[in-house]
């Protein structure tokens, strides 16, 4: 699963990273958590590469309960096409969630310790995502994503049995409008060696801390 994250990107930064035609305004953030309002880049329906805030946490656009949303948060991917929560979106509404990094929990004994999980080069990567609308009983619209996951590679293999789908740069308009047959072989395990992994402070577990610190390497008793 995928239950934190960071973004330490500018609005500037994603512009260039991604070659986005639009981009909403929003703070760079090193502790994300779910039930709050993310960026995600999707695409209009001109074609446009824009990004806009989504919150975080699906709600299909039949459900009758908003609530659902928050146990909504990850999307098997192996599964995703075919289960009702997500096929909808799976072949008409994929995104991608740009991140610095995200934060995974190893469990040794009772002990759960925190890892922070980026890109060697330290550029955003684009986490694969799914969104929804959903129709207010007032007749508003509110706009949710989720973050699909699949097995680990060797780099998370030793923390943890799922990660996030991080799709490569030269997929991600394969990702945005590419037909669903395609997109399924995107759902696997990012290449390892473009990933790197450390321990950080269990501060990251207080979804109210949100600062730098979060994501520096510490030392752990072996």
């Amino acid at each position: 699963m995928c239950g934190r994250y960071a973004l330490k990107a500018t609005p500037a930064e994603l512009v260039s990273r991604f070659g986005l035609d639009e981009c909403a305004d929003f703070e760079m953030r090193y502790n994300i958590p779910p039930g709050t309002d993310i960026p995600v880049i999707r695409q209009s329906p001109e074609g446009k590469r824009v990004v806009h805030l989504l919150r975080w946490g699906l709600v299909p656009h039949w459900s009758k309960d908003p609530g659902i949303g928050a146990k909504l948060n990850n999307a098997r991917g192996e599964s995703a096409a075919e289960k009702p929560s997500f096929r909808d979106a799976f072949k008409r509404r994929r995104c991608l969630i740009p991140a610095n990094g995200f934060f995974e929990w190893k469990t040794d004994g009772k002990i759960k310790q925190p890892y922070y999980i980026s890109l060697k080069s330290d550029k955003p990567m684009a986490m694969g995502g799914l969104w929804e609308s959903w129709k207010t009983p007032e007749g508003g619209i509110l706009r949710t994503v989720c973050i699909v996951t699949t097995s680990p590679n060797a780099v998370m293999e030793p923390i943890h049995d799922r990660m996030p789908v991080i799709v490569a740069p030269e997929n991600w308009q394969s990702w945005l409008s590419g037909m669903p047959e395609k997109v399924a072989g995107l759902v696997a395990p990012y290449q390892d060696d473009e990933l790197q992994a450390w321990p950080v402070s269990r501060r990251v577990s207080k979804s109210q801390d949100d600062d730098a610190g979060l994501i520096e390497p510490i030392e752990v008793s072996a």
